[in-house]
């Protein structure tokens, strides 16, 4: 069986590699580099705490390639665990805190409620009079993309798989059983194809005539150097009720970042501004101080980006054969790149008819928007 799959990022390799480990022909077409989409922006986070348990099982499932990809893929991503701390400044978030932690639990993530003098225990300047309530898990961390971004793909090349950068999808067609594909090089004919294209899946789906509820919005982050001494351990800090996070970086400085822009308008994928707001870190940083008292007003802005995150209207992915031969690994709404290994199985799933995935995705269904059966997350820092 050929796979055609558009989009080079994390998830489009994590696919190729499940599919050609289970024998498939694969093709992969990605329009510009490598991981130069949304992966190679992303800040890397992987976690298990999120509030519905689809996502919490797609972690799950996926941390063990994250555990032994240096061993398996011969690449060091930098595979670090100083944990997750979400804040809770209401009653209200307190009380889903309360919720997910039981349901995280209960799928096997190791996440405990705090109060807020306990978090202190991970974030010593914690402004705990702030807040109500905290979880945090060990579980959760952070790697590098951009390196998975490279093992992935030598692998797949490895197996025989045929990777190509620089090969943008012109058009798709429905072709008898399976799928015509046109490419500035050549015709490629395929039994199915699969988009994994991130910000540009609305688009490529359009090609086959297919309409995802997907919007590319612009997200940013940005480095500082602290004016506290943040320790190296700390772990990715989220004060979920303002949407402001921070997490120790390299050498002594610090990523700060948060969403506050209500209107959070679509943006063109292929003309967005990938440079960082000064007006926005400012803020962002001014938000993150009243999280914790690291980021006074000797703090200093390095430098920071714009990325796109690729996000549905209720923030999950689609995983899904929405057509026959047409299967979709896109809208992750900024969980891309930690839910990628598991993704990658459950795509061969879906393309080669097969049941070896662990997680019931059934959930994340290009059909849930029709029916009014959409997920609800609430940690979607």
């Amino acid at each position: 069986m050929h796979v055609l799959i558009v989009g080079g990022g994390v998830v489009g390799l994590a696919c190729a590699h499940a599919l050609v480990e289970r024998g498939a022909d694969v093709t992969v077409c990605e329009a510009g580099a490598l991981g130069g989409g949304s992966t190679g922006r992303a800040a890397g986070g992987i976690r298990t705490q999120f509030s519905t348990r689809v996502n919490v099982d797609l972690s799950l499932s996926s941390i063990p390639v994250w555990e032994s990809f240096a061993d398996e893929f011969g690449v060091d991503i930098d595979y670090r665990r100083p944990g997750y701390l979400f804040l809770a400044r209401t009653a209200e978030t307190a009380a889903a805190f309360e919720s997910n932690v039981a349901m995280q639990n209960d799928a096997g993530a190791p996440s405990r409620l705090l109060d807020p003098a306990e978090a202190r225990e991970f974030v010593p300047e914690l402004r705990a009079e702030e807040f109500v309530a905290a979880t945090y898990s060990p579980a959760d961390g952070i790697a590098d993309p951009h390196s998975a971004v490279q093992g992935f793909a030598a692998a797949v090349r490895d197996a025989g798989g045929d990777v190509r950068a620089n090969t943008p999808v012109a058009g798709l067609e429905r072709d008898g059983d399976g799928w015509t594909v046109e490419t500035p090089d050549e015709t490629i004919e395929a039994d199915a194809v699969v988009c994994a294209a991130g910000a540009w899946s609305r688009h490529v789906a359009a090609l086959a005539d297919i309409d995802l509820p997907i919007a590319p919005r612009r997200r940013q982050i940005a480095v500082v150097d602290p004016d506290g001494d943040l320790p190296d351990d700390a772990p990715l800090t989220i004060d979920l009720d303002t949407g402001s996070y921070f997490r120790p970086e390299r050498e002594g400085t610090a990523i700060v970042g948060g969403h506050f822009d209500e209107s959070d308008p679509d943006v063109d994928p292929d003309r967005f501004d990938e440079s960082m707001d000064i007006e926005w870190a400012v803020e962002a940083t001014e938000r993150a101080d009243a999280c914790a008292s690291y980021f006074g007003p000797e703090t200093k802005i390095r430098n920071g980006w714009a990325g796109l995150y690729a996000v549905t209207p209720d923030h999950h992915a689609i995983l899904d054969e929405v057509e026959p031969g047409f299967v979709v690994a896109a809208g992750f709404s900024g969980h891309g790149f930690q839910h990628a290994p598991a993704t990658g199985e459950a795509v061969a799933d879906l393309c080669l008819g097969e049941d070896a995935c662990e997680v019931d995705i059934s959930p994340l269904s290009l059909e849930r928007f029709e029916s009014g059966e959409t997920l609800t997350e609430q940690n979607v820092a």
